[in-house]
């Protein structure tokens, strides 16, 4: 595991403590910027993972808000 991986692991963990929808939203889209600007210099490998990363952050935000919608 690389040092990003390992923080992506730790604010992953922070958001899911915390419970917060809208600010694993937030910081999804703070990934996608500066992957897009890490492509620009072409920086692949780390902007890939940062994609992926906000993907996760997305996903846990869509799951999050269709569960408290539901119940």
């Amino acid at each position: 595991m690389k040092i990003q991986d390992l923080l992506f692991v730790l604010v992953f963990i922070l958001v899911f403590w915390q419970r917060n929808a809208k600010l694993a939203a937030i910081i999804g889209l703070f990934c996608l910027v500066l992957a897009a600007f890490l492509f620009k210099i072409w920086i692949f490998f780390t902007a890939e993972r940062l994609v992926a990363y906000s993907a996760a952050f997305f996903l846990y935000s869509i799951i999050k808000q269709i569960y408290e919608n539901r119940y």
